[in-house]
């Protein structure tokens, strides 16, 4: 199966939000619920709905509480009974607040799959809490040794060396071909200065000017 990998970029996570299906926009509109129904409940945050009862904790208006006539999805905002506001008009709207800054003090169970959302979570909550319980803290704590020793042993192993490589042997040539090869590089040497030379000599040379006729005036009858 394919993993997916976690979002980490702004504006990906901004696209993800705004462009989210229905299903998951529900999800964004989670808040905490009040002491006294985590406790009774054994639930900690639920998404809010039409009808819950509200106590607004930041903001502007921090300590209002009402119920929810109304939930934008599409904004992410929800509008509490009793908390308006003027516009220059004269007229009254509803003042939109986030679902993050406020917390649920009684909750509309009118729905029955609501009750069987909260019995349900209500039960991987014990089942969590059974776990932890029946495990006694000495194996705990054995455990955790065997983990430790385990990543110990694995930072003590020595990386891995990468093998040398071989330098290749130069064959040594014998004296009689290093001595042709020297003859025949200052033979070459001795080429490309007299071709130097010559060439020199051409630039330095001038060339022979024409020597002009002497004009002879012409005079009457051909003499």
């Amino acid at each position: 199966m394919q993993t997916t990998k976690p979002v980490t970029k702004p504006s990906k996570q901004r696209k993800m939000l705004f462009q989210a299906p229905n299903h998951r926009r529900h999800k964004h509109f989670a808040s905490h619920l009040s002491p006294e129904l985590k406790a009774s409940r054994g639930v900690r945050a639920l998404p809010v709905r039409n009808g819950d009862t509200v106590h607004i904790m930041r903001g502007d208006h921090k300590g209002f509480e009402g119920k929810v006539t109304r939930i934008d999805r599409r904004k992410y905002r929800i509008y509490v009974e009793g908390l308006t506001r003027e516009t220059v008009d004269g007229t009254t709207i509803f003042v939109p607040i986030h679902p993050s800054k406020v917390m649920i003090t009684r909750l509309n169970l009118d729905d029955k799959w609501r009750k069987k959302i909260l019995e349900r979570k209500r039960e991987a909550h014990k089942k969590v809490e059974e776990v932890v319980v029946e495990k006694p803290p000495e194996e705990v704590t054995e455990i955790k040794e065997e983990i430790v020793k385990e990543k110990m042993a694995v930072e003590k192993k020595p990386p891995k060396k990468k093998p040398k490589r071989r330098k290749r042997k130069v064959a040594k040539k014998p004296a009689e071909k290093k001595k042709e090869e020297e003859s025949k590089r200052r033979k070459r040497v001795k080429k490309a200065k007299k071709t130097e030379e010559a060439k020199t000599e051409e630039k330095t040379k001038t060339r022979k000017t024409r020597v002009r006729r002497k004009a002879t005036k012409k005079t009457k009858g051909g003499t």
